[in-house]
């Protein structure tokens, strides 16, 4: 059954462009979110009939779902017409943290620690149902809003099911999927069980059309097609552009995702930024010292750890920088519900405490840690930085790689993972290193450090025009324009 008033755009997401929280009045806060996709949205504009199906994701927006229905005002969202799903808890932590971060996620970016893991036992199959109850309840949804032939964007890997879904629900709908991580190598991929493996893949081969950060993870996923489906893999100068699959064909794209400069340049001189400016210049102790910026969550990907210890090597190795160079490293909690990652959290924690206290002296503190989420400061620390690192495992995109560029006063050298989707685009103008390598990265901040200021500067420039190619009104637009949309 469609809605009467029918939306000709829609998006489903994990999460929408507004959370909410109980204040200790018992009343509402609404809190809007940002991210390519809200920016990408709204490209189209309010009267484009457009409609973003998201998930509750705590207390505070199911009691919102609860008293307000699951129509969100307009006035709350960024002006964003969205329906929220309250999906029991229980369905949804299981589908979330059981299998979404805990198994796809690791699987896509490499992180199992494969003598111990995966076990895949009756409590992952349990999971998995609930994974396919949580999937089902957005493609129903997604299936009761759509007008006849609408266009429909599915994003990422908590919906891998959704196209196939939605496909037997409403076959007249031109369906997007878009992965906004990696996706893994068929050896690791084919990790995961035979049966789950297949429903994975037909899932995303429901959509007419499914995107990608890269090309290197479109031709995995088509890789992974042919290994466990059979699939038969169009190519263009030798990158996949296509599979065909049990009947259908689904079309292939790359679309990646760029920062957004006009955003980003004005809100990186607001006044609250100019302060954190003041407070970290002091906190580092002068302008004469050099700085060196990372700014991640604590995800087991981003390789924090082995950072610090490429910092440490430096250090040690080249001690004439002691005293002269800072390391402001930002790493704010994620998914601190899951125990590997409070523990990751810790180990940051650690090695930053122990690099401190091994070279710190009372006029200098080697590393300044920040675990509190604070985007002026962010955009405070991009704007000082002499150094950007960036180096995950492996990364779908990573945008710090992308705004720091954009944001520098004096000009950033990059030093990049080449396991970063963003090494697509900026590997030329950046330091380039093996994310395992702990003293080739030391290195490269060395190199980073020592590099002439003229050189700097022009290879920021390059690499901010790099980064601002595709910004999210134009990256959402290119995906719904390659649907017909």
């Amino acid at each position: 059954m469609v809605a009467e008033q029918a939306a000709q755009v829609l998006v489903a997401s994990n999460r929408g462009p507004v959370s909410h929280t109980v204040r200790e009045d018992g009343s509402l806060d609404a809190k809007r979110g940002g991210g390519g996709l809200v920016s990408g949205l709204s490209a189209i504009g309010p009267d484009a009939g457009a409609l973003w199906v998201c998930a509750a994701l705590g207390d505070g927006d199911r009691e919102a779902v609860r008293r307000l229905g699951t129509r969100l005002d307009p006035a709350e969202t960024a002006g964003q017409h969205v329906r929220m799903l309250d999906i029991d808890p229980g369905v949804f932590s299981a589908a979330y943290n059981g299998i979404a971060n805990s198994v796809l996620w690791f699987v896509h970016h490499l992180l199992y620690q494969t003598p111990l893991e995966p076990s895949f036992d009756t409590e992952f199959r349990t999971q998995w149902a609930a994974y396919e109850a949580y999937n089902a309840a957005f493609a129903d949804a997604l299936a009761e809003e759509a007008a006849e032939g609408a266009a429909v964007l599915v994003q990422d890997y908590h919906l891998c099911l959704v196209p196939g879904m939605l496909r037997r629900r409403r076959p007249d709908l031109r369906i997007g999927h878009f992965s906004h991580t990696p996706w893994a190598p068929v050896d690791y991929f084919r990790l995961l069980p035979d049966d789950i493996a297949r429903q994975l893949l037909r899932g995303i081969l429901g959509a007419d059309r499914a995107g990608f950060l890269t090309q290197r993870w479109a031709d995995a996923f088509a890789a992974c097609t042919t290994a466990v489906l059979d699939g038969q893999v169009d190519t263009t100068d030798g990158s996949a552009d296509a599979v065909t699959c049990e009947g259908r064909t689904t079309r292939l794209g790359v679309h990646g995702l760029g920062a957004d400069a006009d955003f980003l340049r004005e809100r990186s001189h607001r006044p609250d930024v100019v302060e954190r400016m003041a407070a970290l210049r002091e906190q580092i102790g002068g302008r004469e010292r050099r700085v060196i910026v990372r700014v991640d969550r604590t995800e087991l990907s981003k390789n924090i750890v082995r950072g610090l210890h490429a910092y440490r090597h430096l250090l040690t190795d080249h001690p004439e920088w002691r005293g002269l160079v800072v390391h402001v490293a930002f790493a704010y909690p994620s998914r601190q519900d899951l125990a590997v990652y409070r523990d990751y959290t810790d180990e940051v924690q650690r090695v930053a405490g122990e690099i401190n206290a091994e070279f710190g002296t009372d006029a200098w503190q080697p590393v300044l840690l920040h675990v509190k989420d604070d985007f002026a400061r962010s955009l405070a620390a991009y704007r000082i930085a002499d150094v950007a690192l960036v180096n995950p495992i492996r990364d779908g995109m990573n945008l710090v790689a992308k705004e720091i560029p954009v944001v520098s006063d004096e000009g950033c050298a990059l030093v990049l993972s080449r396991e970063a989707g963003a090494y697509a685009e900026l590997g030329e103008e950046a330091l380039v290193v093996n994310p395992y390598d702990v003293t080739g990265t030391a290195e490269a901040l060395r190199q980073a450090l020592t590099m002439a200021p003229g050189e700097r500067a022009e290879r920021t420039k390059r690499l901010a025009a790099a980064a601002t190619s595709l910004p999210p009104q134009k990256w959402f637009l290119d995906q719904l324009n390659a649907l017909g949309g």
